[in-house]
């Protein structure tokens, strides 16, 4: 069993850097990622380090899942939660352990495979969690369930953990925790939302139909290029004067494609759009008011009721919403064993997750907090107006691994050993 420096970090100096194995492993991980229900390699490694600390394993759970088991006498049980899948990123960071790999959606095409999420540094984290919570088994009581969540990058990857008996199977959980790195706070740093965490988020896609013809010879045509680009522009209303300006919204038209050559109008282009916000009943007037303008945009063009845009989406989920007293008690941990000047304030995220999906279903108070993952360097400099830090989803993101880390396990370490006290 691998021993890992972060123990007495717990009640003296806070840790400042991740053992070198944990920052090797991150960086195996970062260079092969795997894209949503495809995460066998990953999966394997998680599953073959916990039962390396003594944790008793099952793999294959909704899918490509794991669950993690460690009993440790009486006392709750407390879930954890990483998940594992990559994104479809073309890697610009250019590190020397930048992932080149390449992956598909199911019949799909081909596609470089990034970590622009940060999920292996929640895999990394995860790891030096179960290695410590198994080494320091005098700190606590009751039970941990760590899972290797698949395909939280919008594809249901909680829900097919739990229709697959997660909570039937494996001990129910008094608790459910994660966390998420970053790009807004320097590594080192950790931020705890006090309820408003992650937003709702429905992925929409729109087929605007027209009819096509020759670029020479618009008149004879009904331009669906022009329509969807009136369509885009006729969105922004619902932000700018038809929402609440206290109710944080967003809609973004991610992906537009239509057309094949330069003199050829198409008979159709397809959107792709997210839309995002707090609240169930603002969340439906936001679809409805994209049907809206989409019809009106199309009746305006002339288009008969049978080229009317076809919209179809994902429905709206649940907000990410910690527990407000428990979301309090780990704020006060987290100050008390980090230091105040390492926890940090922040806004509400428009970013989205499924991490609710398990605490509802459970019935169980749930938190997932922030873990800063900028270099200090880098921070310091963007700071003084230096290069911008990349976001997450960014080609260019790239965290700072070793204070990372070793902050992810110290802080998680700390919230367990509050909600699973020794005595």
């Amino acid at each position: 069993m691998k021993t890992i420096v972060l123990a007495a970090a717990l009640l003296a100096t806070p840790t400042v850097a991740a053992p070198v194995d944990l920052v090797t492993l991150y960086k195996d991980l970062h260079a092969h990622p795997e894209l949503s229900f495809e995460e066998v390699r990953s999966a394997g490694i998680l599953a073959a380090e916990a039962r390396a600390a003594g944790f008793e394993v099952t793999e294959k759970v909704g899918r490509t899942g794991i669950v993690a088991v460690l009993k440790n006498g009486k006392g709750p049980t407390v879930l954890i939660r990483a998940d594992m899948d990559g994104l479809p990123v073309k890697e610009a960071t250019g590190l020397p352990y930048a992932s080149t790999a390449m992956g598909r959606y199911g019949d799909g095409p081909m596609t470089p495979v990034m970590h622009a999420c940060g999920h292996d540094i929640h895999m990394s984290v995860w790891v030096g969690t179960a290695r410590w919570l198994a080494e320091n088994r005098k700190a606590w009581r009751g039970t941990v369930v760590m899972i290797g969540q698949p395909a939280e990058e919008g594809l249901g990857g909680a829900r097919a953990m739990i229709a697959d008996g997660l909570f039937t199977r494996f001990p129910k959980p008094d608790y459910a925790l994660a966390l998420h790195d970053s790009s807004g706070i320097p590594a080192g740093t950790v931020s705890v939302p006090q309820l408003r965490a992650l937003s709702i988020s429905t992925s929409m896609d729109m087929v605007v139909k027209g009819v096509g013809g020759h670029g020479a010879y618009p008149a004879s045509t009904k331009d669906p290029v022009a329509l969807a680009a009136r369509i885009v522009t006729g969105l922004q209303p619902l932000i700018s004067r038809e929402n609440d300006p206290f109710q944080p919204a967003v809609i973004t038209v991610g992906s537009i494609h239509g057309g094949t050559k330069h003199n050829i109008i198409p008979d159709e282009v397809k959107l792709q759009l997210t839309i995002r916000s707090y609240d169930p009943g603002q969340q439906q007037r936001l679809l409805d008011g994209i049907a809206r303008v989409a019809r009106g945009e199309a009746i305006a063009a002339g288009l008969p009721e049978t080229l009317m845009p076809v919209i179809n989406h994902t429905g709206y989920g649940v907000p990410t919403l910690n527990d407000p007293a428990l979301a309090a008690r780990i704020k006060t941990q987290f100050e008390a064993k980090l230091g105040k000047a390492r926890v940090i304030d922040l806004d509400p995220s428009m970013a989205s997750e499924d991490f609710q999906y398990f605490g509802l279903e459970a019935k169980a108070p749930s938190v997932i907090f922030w873990l800063g993952g900028v270099g200090q360097a880098q921070w310091d400099a963007a700071q003084k107006g230096g290069p911008a830090i990349p976001s997450l989803h960014n080609s260019g993101w790239a965290p700072d691994p070793a204070p990372t880390i070793a902050t992810g396990v110290e802080s998680m370490a700390a919230a367990v050993t509050l909600l699973l006290p020794a005595k």
